[in-house]
């Protein structure tokens, strides 16, 4: 994303700045759910907020700029807060990705219904396709993305404790194998999850 500040200095700030909004938003939306189900944690570290500041993490921006691949800065929550820890983490989770949909939905609806020029609509176009991949990519089951907890509330109790006792111990592992690509210069992140990006695509905007 660098090489854009030196080629077109508006449209970096635009895509940038909208990139870290929508970091932003999803960060918020794991705060505010958690605290709306009656865990104070969030609050407590002053994560029930849409200041940027308290949701960006300073190597994750920095991972943005030089790759097109980065992060916010967790929400943390205490389960035995929750008055049912495991679907409750499961819709803390879910937060995340939906404000991404959100937004892309919003984004959408923006680039059919105004008329505006066509630096613009690629912007808005873009800026949609990159919160549908932020919600698809966090859904992917393996720790520490929210897909991890979503999952648990889907498998039988048994074969959720034990995948759960799997991933806190080597899910990062995981993600990173996923993450690096393979002999055909694909990731196998980017195998699993591009036909479901591209048809939420080709659904949004035809």
């Amino acid at each position: 994303m660098i090489e854009l500040l030196f080629n077109n200095p508006l449209a970096f700030f635009l895509v940038f700045g909208s990139v870290l909004l929508s970091l932003t938003f999803h960060e918020f939306a794991h705060a505010f759910i958690a605290d709306k189900l009656g865990d104070p944690t969030p609050r407590s570290q002053g994560r029930v907020t849409l200041d940027p500041r308290a949701h960006l993490d300073p190597l994750g921006t920095i991972a943005l700029l030089l790759t097109h691949f980065g992060w916010g800065k967790p929400v943390e929550i205490d389960p035995f807060n929750l008055k049912n820890p495991v679907r409750d983490s499961a819709l803390i989770a879910l937060a995340g990705p939906a404000s991404n949909l959100l937004i892309a939905g919003l984004l959408t609806v923006l680039f059919h219904t105004l008329s505006m020029p066509e630096i613009l609509m690629s912007i808005i176009k873009n800026l949609a396709i990159i919160n549908i991949f932020l919600a698809v990519f966090n859904l992917v089951p393996v720790h520490p993305l929210d897909g991890s907890r979503v999952v648990l509330v889907i498998l039988p109790r048994t074969l959720a404790l034990e995948y759960q006792q799997f991933m806190d111990r080597y899910g990062l592992f995981v993600l990173l194998g996923l993450l690096i690509p393979w002999y055909n210069g694909s990731s196998p992140i980017t195998t699993l999850i591009s036909p479901i990006i591209d048809f939420l695509t080709r659904t949004l905007f035809g």
